[in-house]
């Protein structure tokens, strides 16, 4: 037998009404704060994520579904959003016509790592990117609208916020940090000894504790910050707090690519148990530049799908009975029964029977479709030119003529 890849799962039933909840909400929102869908191809050039993520990255190095094309081109899986929408921003030439543009996406990434629950191989992600915007205010923008959406569903997070500085303050920052870590490194794992050299910032992300315990007195980007820099840090702490959003400060929150700057956010939850990540992300004022483009302001964020639907499941019992199903008790009436259900397909989910039963047969399998009404059309019915109608949720009956029957459920479906 045939099986799906590993870490690469089906989407059906409650897991799939959760998933297109979730989409339906985030698309709201996002269009409400001004953004407008964006569909970029699932396969990209690895050039493109490996100058936009970045060789030094775990997730060039490791975790990239990658390969070559007939034609000998090396292409991926896209890994993350943020590098197609980046790459076609710029492939329409809009970097170079100014203005703001705001973008939201949905669809699925791909990543080879261990599947894990609410982490997979083939995951999905909803994202928004406004490039030409440089002001603190977009930045409190695109947090509050990840907050609304997480309020929305329901989702109980707690923000963690921070500065990276700029191209001002980061330089001589790294040099101090590059130093403490030399002098610590043969307590550090390999990672971490790899990293000092090809991107020393994501040692401070580290999970390993022997790691955190050496970092506990490393050197902090926002003791280093410019004048200009806190300064913009403290407006968009004002701003998120005059909004009604509070946050906690995490001087070790970090994006560990060249291009990030200023902003870096993150939601996390402890809902499924330990806390993690549910969304996050930031400024990213020089990765247009990186990847080709005329130098643009950019910000945005991506949030994980399944880690909200594992959050979900938890506080949301599976929908309750909702539609009709109709059926016939005779070959000859099957037509009729046909006819009715169209009609009721304008008004709400009706499932048709195409093959007579009995009456206790019908029920059965009205419920086993968990429909909230189950219609039955026998011989004494036809003749009188009705539907027995039963609820299931409070087990009354009625006799519904055929021509009252759309207005019977308008207000009952």
């Amino acid at each position: 037998m045939i099986k799906a890849l590993r870490g690469m799962n089906d989407l059906m039933g409650y897991e799939a009404e959760l998933f297109a909840k979730i989409v339906r909400v985030c698309e709201s929102v996002a269009r409400n704060y001004g953004f407008e869908l964006i569909e970029t191809p699932k396969l990209e050039q690895t050039a493109l994520f490996r100058r936009s993520v970045g060789e030094s990255s775990d997730i060039v190095g490791k975790e990239m579904y990658e390969f070559s094309d007939k034609s000998g081109d090396s292409v991926c899986l896209r890994p993350e959003g943020t590098a197609g929408v980046v790459r076609s921003f710029i492939e329409n030439k809009f970097d170079k016509a100014g203005g703001v543009r705001k973008f939201y996406y949905t669809g699925s990434m791909f990543r080879y790592e261990r599947p894990q629950r609410g982490r997979l191989r083939e995951f999905h992600q909803f994202g928004v990117e406004c490039f030409g915007e440089g002001s603190v205010y977009e930045d409190a923008s695109v947090i509050l609208l990840l907050a609304e959406i997480l309020r929305k569903l329901g989702v109980k997070t707690t923000l963690k916020l921070n500065s990276l500085g700029d191209s001002s303050c980061m330089p001589e920052y790294k040099n101090k940090l590059i130093k403490f870590l030399n002098e610590r490194e043969d307590r550090l794992c390999e990672d971490c000894k790899r990293r000092i050299i090809t991107n020393p910032i994501r040692v401070l992300d580290c999970k390993n504790e022997a790691c955190q315990s050496e970092l506990a007195t490393a050197p902090l980007i926002t003791d280093n910050l410019s004048g200009e820099c806190k300064s913009e840090f403290e407006k968009l702490q004002e701003i998120l707090l005059a909004n009604g959003l509070n946050f906690e400060i995490d001087k070790r929150l970090v994006r560990g690519l060249d291009y990030y700057c200023k902003t870096a956010f993150e939601f996390v939850s402890s809902e499924l148990g330990a806390q993690s990540a549910v969304g996050g992300g930031g400024r990213y004022d020089r990765l247009v530049e990186f990847l080709g483009g005329k130098s643009t302001f950019g910000v945005g964020f991506a949030i994980g799908i399944e880690r909200l639907i594992e959050i979900l499941k938890l506080k949301e019992a599976p929908s309750s009975r909702s539609g009709i199903y109709i059926g016939a008790m005779d070959e000859a009436i099957v037509s009729c029964a046909f006819a009715i259900g169209q009609k009721l397909r304008a008004i709400t989910k009706t499932h048709i029977a195409y093959e007579p039963k009995n009456l206790q047969k019908h029920l059965k399998s009205a419920d086993s479709k968990m429909a909230k009404f189950c219609l039955c059309i026998g011989e004494d019915e036809f003749k009188n030119a009705s539907v027995w109608c039963k609820n299931l949720e409070d087990k009354s009956q009625d006799m519904v003529k055929f021509n009252e029957i759309e207005d019977f459920f308008k207000d009952r479906v």
